[in-house]
This record gives structure tokens, C-alpha cells and sequence, in this order.
């Protein structure tokens, strides 16, 4: 049976690879989340983020397994909370995928498939929707659900917890406001959460799951 500090380590690198896949897709897409006059990367560009976005699902559900792995014993609730959240996470994802994929080829072929501007226009902004709601609306609850038990169990520096429990909120009230248009998007807004990540990861790796699950 595989170890909890090899689980772990697994997690941590799931981890990175969710960061790394989510911000190459959207250089390989030309930055074209929220910018509806950003010009899309042609064929190749976002046939290539594509393949990086269904990498980051696997890399989402993924480390959702892991962490339901590691705290099923001490918190079955949050085990499996957190395990739903991330797969309804990279769910959205995957549809995003699937609107850009048709503005620049059909399968199996080469040919262009030739869509009104109009048409176009309204696939791209479903993908700039489901990038919003996923990674915008449904990272902070599953973010203060693990920040929460890692908090009470001690299981992690206090410092991992309490970046999750600041982050989430923050991220979630920024992609709320720009949901509602009251805001544009605030990049910084984003720190305090891709920190809880990365520190996470980080003890993931150099420590395991620090003598717990099974």
C-alpha cells in the first residue's frame, strides 16, 4: 500500500502543475481571459493551451484525491468536500475547453472552420465565464474548507492555514465584483491564495502529511 508521505509528495507536484498549466494556457491563448479585444493565439497556440487546460483538470482533480487520501480519518467531511469542489473545478474547466477548441479547427482535420465573427465572439466569452467561475468562484470555498481543518488539526505551520483562510475570501470577493461589474480584474488580489498553494505544495513535499492518514 502506498505511503502517505509518497501520497503526499504526489500532491505536492500535482500542485505545481496546476500552476504552471494554468498560467502556460493562457500565455499559449494570447492572454485572452477577460479581454474581449485581445486577439486569440491562432490554431496552434490554442490547440497547445488547450492540452495544458485539460492537464490542469487532472492536476485539480488530482490533487483532490491525494488531500481526500490524507484527512479521510480525521475529517471525512472535508475529505470529501474538498474532493467534490475540485472536481466540480476542473468540470468547468473542461467546458471552457470545449467552447475554444471549435474557433480555430475541427477534429481531425486541418481545415478552418470558418465561423461568423458573432459566433466567435460569444464562444470566447463562455470560456472567459467558465474561467471566472471556476478558478474564480469555486477555488475559495474549497480553499477555506482545507485552510480550516489544517487550522484546527494543526497539522501544517500556522502560517499555510491562515494563508488560505485570508486568500480564499479575498480571491472570492474580487471575482464577485468583476462578475457583478463592479471591478476589473485585480491580479494581486490573487497572491494571498497562490501562496496558500505553493506553501502548501512545498509541505506537502519536504514534510508528507506530517503523521497523519493512514
Amino acid at each position: 500500500m502506498t505511503s502517505s508521505r509518497t501520497v503526499a509528495r504526489w500532491g505536492g507536484g500535482l500542485y505545481f502543475l496546476t500552476h504552471v498549466t494554468s498560467v502556460g494556457a493562457v500565455l499559449l491563448y494570447g492572454g485572452a481571459s477577460y479581454a474581449a479585444d485581445a486577439p486569440l493565439a491562432g490554431r496552434q497556440g490554442v490547440l497547445s493551451g488547450a492540452v495544458l487546460e485539460i492537464l490542469l483538470a487532472l492536476g485539480i482533480v488530482g490533487t483532490g484525491v491525494v488531500i481526500h487520501r490524507l484527512v479521510r480519518e480525521r475529517s471525512a467531511v472535508t475529505a470529501s468536500g474538498y474532493l467534490a469542489l475540485r472536481t466540480l473545478e476542473a468540470s468547468v474547466i473542461l467546458a471552457g475547453v470545449v467552447t475554444l477548441l471549435p474557433l480555430v479547427a475541427r477534429p481531425a482535420t486541418t481545415t478552418a472552420p470558418g465561423l461568423e465573427p458573432g459566433v466567435e465572439a460569444a464562444l470566447r466569452l463562455v470560456h472567459d465565464w467558465t474561467f471566472l467561475i471556476g478558478p474564480g468562484l469555486i477555488v475559495p470555498f474549497h480553499t477555506v474548507l482545507l485552510a480550516c481543518h489544517l487550522w484546527r488539526s494543526r497539522r501544517t505551520p500556522r502560517f499555510i492555514p491562515v494563508l488560505g483562510l485570508v486568500g480564499g475570501p479575498v480571491v472570492g470577493a474580487m471575482n464577485l465584483a468583476v462578475m457583478l461589474g463592479f471591478s476589473d480584474v485585480l491580479p494581486l488580489a490573487a497572491v494571498p491564495v497562490f501562496l496558500w498553494e505553493i506553501s502548501l505544495a512545498v509541505w506537502l513535499i519536504a514534510r508528507g502529511s506530517d503523521g497523519g492518514g493512514s
